[in-house]
């Protein structure tokens, strides 16, 4: 039977299940029963879907107390058997089952798993894994298989909590990146502040806004000789690569997995940064020629995005992980790495912004802006993706095919003028099948030009896959911070919240909105470069290709002038 009630806060919906209710709005609940803390309702917009149960009384005209209050039973009803957890700290996050491991080395990764064995959701802002893999102990006794719990709940009124900016509502959702980041918590002031914080990114205002400051020690690093190697006399098997950093010059060795364990690190660790993604594993094949060559050159596209970004290359795992050559250092550096407390929200406090005022609206329109392009180039690198992939095969299968049965057809005619020698000419038959070897011979060079040029295209598509893909969540992140200060003015205004929280707010805000510009103007100023350097690089190889193709066609030609 259906019930009248009334919403107690404000909560916007961020799934299609959900519905978006407003303070003291009307609502129709088809059931009073709640399941897992959510109830199914309409709102007064004739929306029909889910809203958390502890932001609304169920209004009753003929009884004793004309309201169930669901929220002081932050997963439902009195009585229900929840998953409601305490909100973890966002600046302490599960490292993994390495944690208290003291005997592992370099060589005890094993390739078949990853190397912080956790396993991977569809990934969030930078692929963070979701809530339930960042803290185990969070769903306690439903972590059977199938079992897809909704967000933990807790009221978030000033009535409820003193602490600072839990005035502003929370979001209720804790599958959003915005909260499962910590963001939500930096922005409210729940990240507690350091006594000392160790490391400082700075941002700068540049000819084209605010921008990261440039690494005062610059350097490249090359990836080079992939070796397989083998350890316990043979059982275990790994491809070794060689790089050696310009400002060392002096190689470490690295596998596959040493690069992952960085990657995992660097997503646990800078939320608003758009880190580039890894080449992709592979189950079998990993000692094949072509995969070894192809898993080189994309490791040499992501070094570079590395070494380039003023951010991850000053990053002291990073550092540690070009630069250490002793096996003790390196266990001690990655237990260091491993148990760095900035990061997350955390890592928000390490960077210093200009004072230069910004508008926040410019700032949000000119997020969109970039939210549109994105977009937009993410589905034109698929396009290009799938065009440059279907041509590849084509170049190995279609062409080659093609030319070798027109120089198959050539051959045939050359053999067939040999069947009646009065009239046959040696210099003719021999020009024409010296033309069917040519046109296999161009079709040989069809099959092997992808190397050439498309590879690399597709190796620098398939990067910026990677990198606009981060782009959804890191731009989420700034509009859940927009949305905070939005909601803190307007509480001010009403007298609901002291100005100066407020102004704590739109402050926290100015951070993230600066480094998400400062990311996107990196991001702009890489593509530039990448993508001269990618067409630059596939025209003067389709050049070379085809003067080669027209050397061949001219020497043959040659042939027939003095028959």
């Amino acid at each position: 039977m259906a019930l009248k009630a009334r919403a107690l806060y404000n909560f916007q919906s961020e799934n299609k299940e959900e519905i978006s209710i407003q303070e003291n709005e009307e609502l129709v609940i088809f059931s009073e029963n709640s399941l897992d803390g959510w109830l199914q309702g309409q709102n007064s917009r004739g929306e029909t879907g889910l809203f958390p149960a502890s932001y609304v009384e169920i209004l009753r005209s003929r009884s004793g107390s004309n309201y169930t209050d669901y929220s002081g039973s932050p997963a439902g009803s009195p009585g229900h058997d929840s998953f409601y957890t305490t909100p973890p700290n966002p600046g302490i996050s599960y490292q993994g089952s390495f944690e208290d491991d003291d005997d592992d080395d370099w060589d005890d990764w094993d390739d078949a798993c990853t190397v912080v064995e956790e396993p991977r959701s569809a990934p969030g802002t930078n692929g963070h894994p979701s809530p339930s893999l960042q803290y185990p102990a969070a769903y306690g006794h439903h972590q059977h298989t199938g079992y897809h719990p909704k967000p933990a709940l807790e009221r978030q009124d000033s009535m409820s909590s003193s602490k600072r900016g839990s005035v502003v509502g929370r979001n209720l959702n804790r599958f959003s990146c915005f909260v499962r980041s910590g963001v939500e918590a930096f922005i409210l002031g729940d990240v507690p502040l350091m006594s000392k914080i160790a490391e400082a990114y700075c941002i700068e205002m540049g000819s084209k806004g605010p921008q990261w400051r440039a690494n005062p020690h610059p350097f490249i690093c090359s990836v080079e000789d992939p070796t397989k190697q083998t350890k316990f006399k043979g059982i275990k098997s790994y491809i070794s690569y060689k790089l050696t950093p310009s400002n060392i010059n002096s190689p470490v060795y690295r596998r596959y997995k040493h690069f992952d364990w960085l990657y995992n690190r660097l997503l646990h660790k800078f939320t608003v940064i758009s880190v580039p993604h890894l080449p992709e594993k592979q189950a079998t094949g990993r000692f094949e020629e072509d995969f070894i060559e192809k898993r080189k050159r994309r490791l040499i596209l992501w070094m570079d995005h590395m070494t380039s970004h003023p951010v991850l290359s000053q990053y002291e795992g990073f550092q540690h992980f070009l630069c250490c050559r002793d096996e003790k250092q390196w266990k001690l550096g990655k237990r260091r790495a491993e148990k760095d407390e900035m990061v997350g929200a955390s890592f928000l406090l390490t960077i210093q912004i200009p004072t230069e005022h910004q508008d926040l609206q410019d700032v949000e329109d000119r997020v969109d802006a970039f939210k549109a392009f994105s977009k937009k180039m993410d589905d034109s690198v698929l396009q290009l993706t799938n065009v440059a992939s279907e041509l590849v095969r084509k170049h190995v299968g279609g062409f080659r095919k093609e030319f070798q049965k027109l120089g198959n057809a050539f051959q045939a005619i050359s053999h067939s003028f040999h069947m009646d020698p009065p009239y046959s000419s040696d210099a003719l038959n021999n020009a024409i099948s010296h033309t069917g070897k040519t046109y296999e011979t161009v079709g040989e060079m069809f099959a092997e030009q992808p190397k050439n040029d498309l590879f690399l295209m597709l190796d620098t598509l398939s990067l910026y896959q990677g990198l606009l893909s981060n782009f959804p969540d890191i731009i989420h992140l700034q509009k859940g911070a927009f949305a905070k200060v939005k909601e803190s003015q307007r509480m001010s205004d009403e007298g609901r919240m002291d100005q100066e929280e407020a102004d704590g707010i739109r402050k926290r805000c100015r951070v993230v909105g600066f480094a998400l510009q400062a990311e996107m103007n990196h991001f702009h100023e890489r593509r530039v470069a990448d993508f001269k350097r990618m067409m630059q690089s596939y025209l003067k190889q389709q050049i070379v290709f085809y003067q080669r193709v027209s050397q061949q066609l001219e020497k043959t030609l040659r042939m027939y002038d003095n028959l």
